[in-house]
This record gives C-alpha cells, sequence and structure tokens, in this order.
C-alpha cells in the first residue's frame, strides 16, 4: 500500500515550521516505511463491506456516508484511506444514484459528508449538494467532516460564506483537530464564520503518539474547542493502517488519558473515546462496556452493538 504523496497548504507547512506537534502529522516521514504488521490493512474500518454504490457507505441503519469528493487540502499521514485520497470526485450520475439511494430508504435519517474533505468541492457545488439532500423529506441532519478550517482557514471562511443558505435539515460540521497548534488565529476566525453560516460545531480528534498522546495536551485542545463554541465529539483510537504504526497509542494508556480527563474537564469538553472495529462491524466506546482484555494480556474482545465478539490485537 503506497502512502499519498506529501501536501501541505502554505498556511500548515508554516505552521510545520514552529509546531512540531503539526509537522509530525503532515510531513512524510521513514517511520512510513517500516514492515507492515499483519493486522493492519488497507481498509481498516471495512468500507468496502458497507458499500452498495461508489461513494456510498452505509454502515448503521439511519445514516449514511457520501464521498463526494477523495480530494483533500492537505494530506495527513494517519489517514486510514491514505491510499485514496486524491482519487477524484464522484460524477453527476454516481451522486444521482446515492441521493436515490436514500430517498428509497426513509429509515435513513442522515446523511454525512466525507472523503476527502467535502470542503475542498468548489463551494457552488457543495451548497448544491446540501440543497439537494435537503430536499429528501426523510433526512433530518446532513453533517460535513472537514479538515479545511485547519489546513487552509481562509478558504473555509470563503465558502462558508456561499454555504449559509437556510435549510429545513440540521447542518452540522465536525472538525478534524488534533492539536491545540492548529487552532491559529486563522483557524478560529474560519470557526466563527462557520457558525455564522449556521452550522453547529463538533470536533474529532485522532490519539496520536508524539502529537497529543498526553492529558495536559489534550485538555487544552478540548477546553479551547470548547470555548469557541465546537463540542468536542469523538477521540478516536487510531485505526491499523498500514505505515501508520508510529502514531499508534496502546489502548490501554489511550483509556488511561481518556480517564484523566473525566477528572478534570467539563462535560462539554469532554468527547467519547471510541474504537471503530475492523471489518466494518462499527465504532464502539473502547472502554471496558464494549472492549475488554484477553485473559492471556495478549489483546483485546471487542463487543459491537449486535452483540457480536471479535478479536482486537494488542
Amino acid at each position: 500500500m503506497s502512502a499519498a504523496p506529501e501536501k501541505l497548504t502554505p498556511h500548515l507547512r508554516a505552521l510545520a515550521a514552529r509546531s512540531p506537534a503539526v509537522a509530525r502529522q503532515f510531513l512524510a516521514s521513514a517511520e512510513e516505511e517500516a514492515p507492515a504488521d499483519p493486522h493492519d490493512g488497507t481498509d481498516p474500518i471495512g468500507d468496502a463491506a458497507h458499500s452498495p454504490l461508489p461513494g456510498l457507505v452505509h454502515r448503521y441503519p439511519d445514516r449514511v456516508l457520501l464521498l463526494p469528493t477523495m480530494a483533500c487540502a492537505a494530506h495527513c499521514r494517519f489517514c486510514f484511506r491514505r491510499d485514496r485520497v486524491g482519487a477524484g470526485r464522484m460524477g453527476e450520475a454516481e451522486i444521482a444514484a446515492a441521493l436515490a439511494y436514500v430517498a428509497a430508504r426513509p429509515q435513513i435519517r442522515e446523511v454525512i459528508l466525507s472523503g476527502g474533505d467535502p470542503m475542498t468541492l468548489p463551494a457552488a457545488a457543495l451548497a448544491d449538494l446540501i440543497r439537494r439532500i435537503d430536499a429528501l423529506p426523510s433526512v433530518d441532519v446532513i453533517r460535513i467532516h472537514s479538515r479545511l478550517p485547519v489546513a487552509a482557514p481562509e478558504a473555509a471562511a470563503k465558502a462558508a460564506s456561499v454555504l449559509n443558505a437556510e435549510t429545513r435539515a440540521a447542518r452540522w460540521l465536525a472538525l478534524h483537530v488534533n492539536h491545540p497548534d492548529e487552532l491559529t488565529a486563522e483557524t478560529r476566525a474560519a470557526i466563527r464564520a462557520l457558525h455564522r453560516a449556521g452550522f453547529a460545531l463538533v470536533s474529532q480528534t485522532v490519539l496520536l503518539a508524539g502529537v497529543n498522546d498526553d492529558a495536559p495536551t489534550l485538555a487544552e485542545l478540548f477546553r479551547t474547542l470548547t470555548g469557541l463554541g465546537v463540542k468536542p465529539y469523538y477521540l478516536h483510537h487510531l485505526d491499523r493502517t498500514v505505515g501508520t504504526a508510529h502514531f499508534r497509542v496502546p489502548l490501554d494508556a489511550g483509556r488511561a488519558l481518556a480517564e484523566a480527563l473525566r477528572g478534570s474537564l467539563s462535560g462539554l469538553a469532554q468527547p467519547t473515546y471510541v474504537l471503530d472495529i475492523p471489518g466494518g462491524f462499527g465504532k464502539v466506546w473502547a472502554t471496558a462496556a464494549f472492549v475488554e482484555p484477553d485473559a492471556d494480556g495478549a489483546g483485546w474482545t471487542a463487543r459491537d452493538a449486535n452483540g457480536g465478539a471479535h478479536a482486537y490485537p494488542g
């Protein structure tokens, strides 16, 4: 599996020059070429197993993931879709088929736009896609996942000015941010612009060794986000993707960090620590409620939402 080529925006390249945490996330490293762990894969969360149509993933009954573009403004070195990033965008026929699929299934209440980064689409095209999804009467929530306010904040703020049309469905934006250094003055301005455009904001953070695997860093990040009106939503245990082992934090260490935050942060500032079970079995809390150590201490057993048990490597 080949990693995506190194790609940074001018904003990120300048930030990486003064922030080791940002540099580690975006600058290619020889560590990516380490021998692959047999437990690591190219589709660690099982997108393919739940993709009824090109660009559409239907893993959970009430929501679908739509991938209108695989382009990103910058390439994260830990990305679980790192072999596909930059592969282009969906055509009109594919989008029409995906929307027809949603329209035919009224149990789908939420459409999540991801990729790639949907905010790298031309703003008018993204606005039109939102309008078309909003026209589906069963859809209550339209959610966009984006790194653009971090990677190219001025572009994100400009896009927000085009995406300010009122919609029937609630509009949410999940901001991917991993370290306090990413919350520059420009990114904060982009967050304010998105609020003005009518988006409710949450954040997603990936737990990364050498970036944010200590309680003070995470606490600062989540407090700052909360103060900006962004609710910390998920703290992700790193997906087991080829070439990313150097970013991996042991699950027991991640749990200890989540517990440390529990005692020091307001509930508003605490995300849920989650594990995406390999093979397409979905996200679960990375706590004893769903993930238990094996008796021999060599690995873990994760229980999916339907009660199925799955081995997870130590």
